[in-house]
């Protein structure tokens, strides 16, 4: 018997140009945000500057992607959250 996947779960591993979303997402922000620079800008430098650097951002990006180890950060929220008093007086002991 065949087993699928549960769709939200097919979601969080979808990847366009071998990005995921998230960052796919932010690379084509940087890009339409280069054209609007280049629209505006008239020197060649700055055309040429522009593409080196969605390019350096692109090779960036993928790297994280290959490497998610480098962008590690803890976790902010605690295992599990209680709305008991905490207290440091110990009861038992005495």
């Amino acid at each position: 018997m065949k087993k699928f996947e549960i769709y939200k779960n097919i979601r969080k591993s979808a990847v366009i140009m071998g990005l995921p979303i998230a960052l796919f997402a932010l690379m084509m922000i940087c890009v339409i945000c280069s054209l609007l620079f280049i629209i505006f800008s008239f020197s060649f430098m700055v055309i040429i500057s522009v593409f080196v650097i969605n390019a350096v951002l692109y090779i960036a990006l993928t790297h994280i992607t290959k490497h998610p180890a480098l962008l590690h950060f803890q976790k902010v929220f605690p295992q599990t959250i209680t709305n008991k008093k905490s207290s440091h007086l110990h009861y038992e002991e005495n």
